[in-house]
């Protein structure tokens, strides 16, 4: 539950906020009625309820920009609620919401849906609207409506548009109004059904992969119809290092191309496979060693300018079943701030930040909440130095499917302010 005082003394945290001018400095941060009052050193304010937070990082807000929850259809799994709670959790102050629902989020009513009872919600929730109708690749959706709504980017989510004609078709008709594409990078004719990635290690599991050629396939088409209509475009989960290169190559080349990384692609391999544990079945695979240390390196050049949860709840009943009949996905929200802090290290914190809070706004073109007196306090509170053990009681999300449940990870969210309440973890 939040602390619904409205008059806030936040001791003894580093701001992280390069907007700010203000980072480094280890301040005191006075909130009254939602609004950032002071900064300071040793402060004082008589009548405020002080919370002491030993030096704890603050920086803005996080915000996901791949989250998928249950709702509408599917509320068993996740609903706007639960899954606002697991991004408080994770340190989410704001996410974006994929359209994988049943029905999809593929026009105007369901959009609308949403954002009725996101308006409830402790969070900010943006959600993505669907490239076609039905999730299906077959036609366009009601784009327009949509956006006028409030969406302000596409995607046909975990199903890859394989329609180049379509693609192309919505990224000119987006372009008009400053909409968004989202490509999930796929060719399913090389992928083939298969479960996980093709390499030596999952050859000896005796498991059919899918090489990086099929994700490579629709990176490299969909750049060439980018630049072909002078669009944006936005890959939402990138897992080779083909892939990393190819959006290396063309953000060099001038053209308007963001990608986004999961964090859980950032800290494991296939190598993970061989326990047969579904909860590593994700989508796009586990790749190998090589990938990942790629992925990395493409961060600290920017070429990924973003890193998401790709939350991703599942019930038991598909999850702890044979790893070839089990669903995609893990939760991410509750642990995607751990395991980038272990991949890229306790010393890399403005990097976090930027990935976290500055980039995801930046490429939906939402405000930033930066640490400024008279400023709505939206922000962060984590400690990258600080181990623990993921337990149930530490997830808000309605699902289970997380391989770190019972496991040591380093790097914790320690408290959001958002919205008015202040929420310690």
């Amino acid at each position: 539950m939040p602390l619904t005082d409205k008059n806030l003394l936040i001791k003894s945290v580093k701001l992280v906020d390069p907007l700010s001018g203000f980072t480094g400095q280890q301040q005191d941060i006075h909130i009254r009625d939602g609004q950032i009052r002071q900064f300071g050193e040793n402060l004082n304010v008589s009548d405020a309820e002080v919370i002491q937070m030993n030096g704890a990082c603050l920086s803005p807000g996080w915000f996901d920009l791949n989250a998928t929850f249950g709702e509408p259809g599917q509320e068993v799994r996740e609903d706007l609620e639960s899954g606002s709670r697991a991004a408080i959790k994770g340190g989410f102050t704001g996410l974006a919401l994929m359209p994988d629902t049943e029905p999809a989020l593929h026009s105007k009513s369901e959009i609308e849906f949403i954002l009725h009872k996101a308006a409830l919600q402790p969070i900010e929730i943006i959600p993505v609207g669907a490239i076609s109708h039905k999730r299906e690749g077959k036609e366009m959706a009601e784009m327009y409506d949509m956006w006028l709504s409030g969406v302000r980017a596409f995607s046909d989510g975990d199903r890859p548009v394989q329609h180049a004609g379509l693609l192309t078709r919505a990224l000119q008709y987006t372009s008009d109004f400053g909409g968004l594409i989202m490509s999930n990078p796929e060719d399913q004719s090389i992928a083939a059904g298969a479960k996980v990635h093709e390499s030596l290690n999952t050859l000896v599991l005796g498991m059919k992969g899918i090489p990086s050629l099929a994700e490579e396939l629709m990176v490299s088409r969909d750049l060439m119809l980018a630049e072909y209509t002078s669009c944006r475009i936005h890959f939402s989960t990138i897992s080779t290092a083909g892939s990393v290169e190819l959006i290396r190559v063309a953000k060099k080349r001038g053209l308007k191309v963001t990608a986004a990384v999961a964090a859980h692609h950032l800290i494991l391999d296939d190598g993970y496979l061989s326990a047969f544990d579904s909860n590593y079945k994700v989508k796009p695979p586990l790749r190998g060693l090589n990938d990942k240390l790629a992925l990395i390196a493409g961060i600290y050049d920017g070429t990924i300018d973003a890193v998401c949860s790709q939350h991703n709840p599942q019930l038991i009943e598909v999850k702890q079943v044979e790893f070839e009949s089990a669903a995609y996905g893990m939760i991410g929200l509750e642990t995607c701030y751990s395991l980038l802090n272990m991949a890229l290290g306790p010393d890399s914190i403005e990097t976090i930040v930027k990935l976290l809070a500055y980039s995801p706004r930046t490429i939906l073109g939402l405000e930033i909440p930066a640490l400024k007196i008279g400023q709505a306090a939206n922000f962060t509170l984590f400690d990258p130095a600080l181990k623990w053990i993921l337990k149930k009681e530490d997830l808000g999300s309605k699902s289970l499917n997380s391989p770190w449940l019972g496991k040591e990870i380093q790097g914790k969210v320690l408290a959001v302010f958002v919205n008015g309440h202040f929420y310690k973890n």
